[in-house]
């Protein structure tokens, strides 16, 4: 059972930094309201050293023992540089965050619409190409196919809300409404997506067969996506 709250792991990033923390931001499913036992953090700081990480390790171990992910720690520059570089995860906090301490870490930072749908492309193409890998590499093993699937999961659930907000809609914080209205956007089935989901939400990984409705429905859906984002024309705009 966890016993550290994000206010003691709050208090315990102040006193690390001091005056090196510039911001520290929750985000992911806790920010939407939906969280899971894990919570994700953003560390902004005035720049990167091997003794800042000495200073962070103390307060982010117990957290991380507890069972959440290591904070993603940037230098403040080098988060203003990489809104290009990340499009899809900045655009992804962006929508869906709280400042714990610090200040907001979007000031004079704009995620390009260009940007995110070139990363889209890139990342969809790629899970395409190493899900069809998992599938003839865990053949004759349901139990490692299903853990394969379930992995990929949460990334493909991002690229969908990514996907819906460069095209101009909301992006559902649920995630049976997501999928639903990705699958109504670019044209593919929900269900097999959206059982998958579900699953992953629970942290169950099906044994699966490569046969299986769901693993086919799952591949066709991401492989729809990536040709459905290829058609999306060039913007300038930014969010």
């Amino acid at each position: 059972m966890a016993t550290m709250t994000v206010d003691q792991f709050t208090e315990q990033v102040r006193a690390a930094l001091g005056g090196r923390l510039k911001a520290l931001v929750l985000f992911g499913s806790a920010a939407r309201r939906n969280a899971t036992d894990s919570v994700d953090t953003l560390v902004i700081c005035d720049r990167v050293d091997p003794a800042l990480l000495s200073q962070l390790a103390p307060a982010a171990g117990p957290w991380i023992r507890e069972g959440h992910p290591a904070p993603l720690v940037f230098g403040e520059s080098e988060w203003r540089d990489s809104a290009d570089a990340f499009a899809i995860e900045f655009l992804d906090i962006k929508a869906h965050h709280r400042v714990l301490a610090g200040r907001d870490p979007w000031a004079g930072v704009t995620v390009a619409d260009d940007d995110v749908r070139r990363q889209l492309e890139h990342e969809l193409r790629g899970k395409v190409v190493r899900l069809r890998q998992a599938v003839l590499a865990t053949s004759g093993n349901p139990a490692a196919l299903g853990a394969a699937i379930a992995g990929s999961v949460a990334g493909f659930l991002t690229m969908l809300r990514a996907l819906l907000r460069v095209s101009g809609e909301e992006a559902p914080a649920e995630r049976t409404a997501l999928v639903a209205a990705a699958a109504a956007r670019v044209g593919f089935d929900a269900g097999p997506v959206t059982a998958l989901a579900l699953a992953a939400r629970e942290r169950k990984a099906p044994k699966l067969n490569p046969d299986d409705p769901q693993v086919v429905g799952y591949l066709t859906a991401m492989t729809r996506t990536a040709e459905y984002v290829n058609t999306l024309p060039t913007r300038s705009g930014g969010r």
